[in-house]
């Protein structure tokens, strides 16, 4: 679609044809070494387009071209994340559908079968990044596992092991029995899960009597090192330094005390299980408890759970149970709700288990990030998100940074019987072993901001593009992320990543839930895109975008494609009366002046807006400047001939300038059908204040505006078309004068007169009084005599209709008082009305 387009926009047409455009162009150059970084949120290589992407990509894509547009160096950081879990998971089904198990093929041919499905069908969604109009560095894209990246991720391994913060113990870990590795806290969803609460009797081993523990997972009973209590609970303050039988396995326990206990919850008593519960584990550490481990990393009982060896959890479960109640142990038994973690990737219940893994130690590397965020060096947007940040900093535990996986970054650690070697390279001599575990996907991510610009090595897009400016993410990966980045950035490089933090709102499905395929309640925004464009698709979603998490709403989409069509056809209209860039613009009429200074507001307004991130009102402003302002009253002031075609030609290229941002595809074709636009919108200088206006030339024409209003009004109440010509005078003080006077007339269709106007209709105005009528000759006395009696007569009949609602006692007895009192407000209406009409007869 070009200069000599047709009248209809075609967004699929146009929108491919931008896409290929811009991948073509060069950069642009730029007079100011002020850059500009975002690093985009690398998207899992198995991703598609979701909600939350298209939000996130048009919320950066924005920031990115107002930049650009600004003449400042940018790079949006483009690439995507191994994703090692969900990646290993895709390319596992793969093969099972072959009848083949990764076990079989063995570690060197499952990865390289993992590198042919990446390069086949991976980084979909940077495709689908391109069809939404996102003007990342495409040409620059980074790869997770690329080599120079990988380069980078061992460096910080060895570098955080010298410091000692990366260590190997034994410690609970969350476990997926599905997938037979730790996975991470962003892995583990809950989910309500009704369990049997079982109270179950501990004899004293004195005999002296026994204290009851309730529990849902008796399984675990069977690795029960210690019974805790409140110290503070007079209950059992006297027990605690006693010793119970553990039933059915004959161990005998200390009953200790430690202030976690909540006695108000079930008996006061809590079983210590260190080996299979996060609380547990912590209160073991404490009072230096063994840590039995009954349950498996296969999901069944080990050796150590005696009799029960085997079985699987949930049979164990009711073997325990029966058993306990063979035993007449059973004090209890009751439903009970309560949240289950279960894995994303698996399905499975998660275990907690204690695994030998690689951990590193948080503490020293939180406290620098907490400390930027505390003096706003790095700030969230909306700032209570900063305060979500600093409580999990402080209350920051090791992480565990080993995954049982094939698939990612393999540890760089060799073992040769008690010795261990870790460094970017393998070590001389034989008889060393590789680990086979790889690094957590939030290691390497962590990274993102600085070892796609090239880190460890000192590289000019280093220097030039670190540290970046914003980062617009997801509520859910603040920790697993965000705050991996700060640490990260500050240890490594010695600076911030990144100094704004936007954390965009969730949109839900239109009726509040969340939006999920499996629910039926997922909205593509692929299939947006194509029903109503990326720029409709772009608008709409930054105009439901709030601080807080918003419904769908499809009408928000639909407008948006509503302010494509009408600036595509404002175009056409500056076209058609001769408009264009080239040559002088000519004098600015007061609808010139006026506009110019509406757009200037607007630049301002939007500076102000995209300083402090509020995209919704960023389009709510765009929206109605274009609609409102340009289309409604300026175009109708051009075609009235009270606007210059010229001028009119410049005002809508500092639209499109503003616009373009959020519209990137219709402002490029309509930029290009301006006669003397030169280059592409995406390098185009941003929109600069055009002309000059005075606070008189809005009062003039917020004065000629509401005597076209009024008369509009009046024409539609008493039936009179726009073609036929009005008399007007106006009584009183008048803003503006004859400026006024002339822009008012050519819009309203009103004929100024200082004679005497027949029967005139007299209409109040901020300044004076408008008198309005129609010319001898053009009305049918009659007729309208007839319709004014016409209209006399239905109010009365609707007076008359509401006088006897209030007539009826039974009515005004019975009905809601807002029902009686609407009837009240009726008869005053029609009364006011009537009267109205009479005095026009």
């Amino acid at each position: 679609m070009g200069t000599d387009a047709p009248g209809r926009y075609d967004p699929a047409v146009d929108e491919e044809r931008w896409v290929a455009i811009w991948a073509a162009a060069p950069d642009r150059e730029t007079t100011s070494d002020d850059a500009f970084t975002i690093a985009v949120p690398p998207p899992n290589v198995t991703g598609s387009l979701h909600m939350g992407h298209a939000l996130n990509m048009t919320t950066q894509d924005v920031l990115i071209r107002r930049a650009r547009m600004a003449g400042r160096p940018t790079r949006w950081i483009c690439g995507t994340d191994h994703a090692g879990i969900a990646t290993q998971a895709v390319v596992e089904k793969r093969l099972a559908a072959e009848g083949i198990a990764r076990q079989d093929l063995g570690r060197e041919e499952f990865v390289r079968r993992v590198w042919e499905w990446r390069e086949e069908s991976g980084s979909e969604i940077i495709g689908q990044a391109k069809r939404l109009g996102a003007s990342l560095d495409y040409e620059r894209e980074r790869f997770t596992m690329d080599p120079a990246y990988a380069k980078a991720v061992l460096r910080v391994f060895v570098h955080l092991y010298e410091r000692g913060l990366i260590y190997r113990d034994r410690y609970l870990v969350n476990w997926d029995p599905g997938l037979g590795s730790a996975i991470s806290d962003l892995e583990v969803e809950t989910r309500e899960v009704t369990d049997t609460l079982v109270s179950i009797a501990y004899p004293l081993t004195d005999g002296s009597g026994e204290i009851v523990v309730a529990t849902v997972r008796p399984e675990t009973m069977l690795g029960d090192t210690a019974i805790a209590v409140n110290p503070q609970d007079e209950r059992y303050q006297h027990l605690i330094g006693q010793t119970v039988t553990v039933p059915l396995v004959g161990r005998e326990i200390p009953i200790i005390g430690d202030d976690h206990v909540d006695p108000a919850f079930g008996t006061g008593c809590l079983k210590v299980t260190p080996a299979h519960d996060p609380n547990d584990f912590e209160i073991g550490r404490r009072h230096k408890l063994g840590e039995i481990s009954v349950i498996g990393e296969d999901g069944n009982m080990t050796a150590a759970a005696g009799a029960y060896a085997g079985l699987p959890v949930d049979e164990a479960s009711a073997s325990v149970r029966a058993d306990l109640a063979a035993q007449g142990l059973i004090r209890g038994e009751e439903p009970y709700l309560h949240s289950v973690p279960f894995s994303q990737r698996s399905g499975r219940r998660v275990e907690p288990l204690i695994s030998l893994q690689w951990f590193c130690n948080m503490t020293e590397l939180a406290e620098p990030a907490a400390q930027v965020v505390r003096d706003e060096t790095v700030r969230f947007h909306p700032e209570n998100w900063g305060r979500v940040y600093l409580r999990w900093m402080d209350e920051i535990r090791p992480w565990c940074v080993s995954r049982q996986l094939w698939w990612g970054h393999q540890l760089p650690v060799w073992y040769r019987g008690d010795e261990i070697h870790v460094a970017e390279t393998a070590p001389d001599g034989d008889g060393w072993t590789r680990d086979e575990d790889v690094l957590d996907t939030w290691f390497s991510s962590a990274l993102w901001p600085f070892a796609t610009l090239g880190w460890p090595d000192e590289t000019p897009d280093l220097a030039t593009f670190y540290p970046t400016q914003v980062l617009s993410t997801a509520r859910d990966i603040i920790f697993l992320w965000v705050a991996r980045m700060v640490m990260m950035g500050i240890e490594l490089c010695g600076e911030i990543p990144f100094s704004d933090v936007i954390i965009h709102s969730t949109i839900q499905a239109p009726d509040g839930r969340r939006m999920s395929k499996s629910l039926g309640t997922g909205v593509d925004p692929l299939e947006l895109v194509a029903a109503y464009g990326a720029d409709g698709t772009r608008f709409g979603l930054l105009l439901m975008s709030s601080q807080q998490d918003v419904r769908f709403s499809e009408e928000k989409i639909k407008q948006g494609r509503q302010l494509v069509t009408k600036l595509w056809n404002a175009t056409s209209l500056v076209l058609a009366r001769g408009g264009s860039l080239e040559g002088e613009a000519g004098e600015y009429t007061l609808a010139d002046r006026w506009m110019a200074g509406r757009v200037a507001d607007a630049v301002d307004g939007a500076d102000r807006l995209l300083d402090t991130f509020d995209f919704s009102a960023l389009a709510d402003l765009i929206y109605h400047t274009i609609f409102d302002d340009f289309c409604d009253w300026y175009l109708e002031a051009l075609k009235a001939g009270e606007a210059t075609p010229n001028v009119a030609a410049q005002v809508l290229e500092q639209l499109l300038a503003l616009a373009h941002p959020i519209l990137p595809f219709v402002t490029e074709s309509c930029w290009e059908r301006l006669p003397g636009s030169k280059g592409l919108m995406l390098n185009h200088l941003g929109p600069v204040r055009l002309g000059a206006s005075t606070q008189e030339d809005f009062q003039t024409v917020a004065f000629a505006k509401e005597i076209v209003v009024a008369t509009r009004a009046w024409r539609a109440e008493n039936g009179v078309g726009n073609r036929e010509r009005l008399l007007a005078t106006i009584e009183g003080q008048v803003l503006g004068g004859p400026v006024a006077a002339g822009l008012s007339a050519a819009l309203a269709g009103i004929d100024w007169t200082d004679g005497k106007i027949e029967r005139p209709s007299v209409i109040p105005l901020s300044s004076g009084r408008l008198l309005l009528g129609r010319a001898e000759g053009t009305v049918d006395h009659g007729a309208e005599r007839a319709r004014i009696e016409a209209a006399i007569e239905a109010a009365k009949g609707e007076r008359a209709r509401a006088e006897k609602m209030l007539a009826n006692e039974r009515f005004v007895a019975r009905a809601p008082a807002e029902l009686v009192e609407a009837e009240k407000t009726k008869i005053a209406r029609f009364t006011a009305e009537i009267e109205a009409l009479e005095a026009r007869l």
